[in-house]
């Protein structure tokens, strides 16, 4: 492999759409692993856009990552709850529900969870 590498997100390895068009995930995959972009529309929520694809009660992906815009509520299944927003790090483990909160679509940037996120279990 090459010592520089350069993706785009606009032109990534592939991207998988979430229900009812409200969002995406943008997947690049380099040397040591995907590294992917979600862009969360206002009204998405886990558990009605991404659920029925994954086939899972709740999230099941560790997500370690950071929020470049917009806002997100996650509820963890023991009920414990945070928000995030703009210029937050995140680390999530598996186990929960999450929506966007207000207006404005929510970015994230995932190192570790978007791998097998929004897929069919098993897959």
């Amino acid at each position: 492999m090459a010592g520089i590498v350069q993706k785009s997100f606009d032109s990534a390895d592939e991207t998988r759409p979430f229900e009812d068009g409200k969002g995406r995930l943008d997947l690049v995959n380099g040397e040591r692993g995907a590294v992917g972009r979600a862009v969360f529309e206002p009204g998405w929520q886990w558990s009605k856009h991404v659920k029925p694809i994954a086939g899972t009660d709740s999230c099941m992906a560790s997500h370690v990552g950071y929020i470049v815009s917009g806002r997100m509520k996650v509820v963890m299944d023991d009920g414990e709850t945070v928000e995030f927003g703009a210029g937050d790090f995140m680390e999530v483990k598996p186990g929960h529900d999450a929506w966007v909160l207000g207006d404005e679509p929510c970015m994230a940037l995932d190192w570790v969870g978007f791998v097998d996120y929004a897929q069919p279990s098993g897959s």
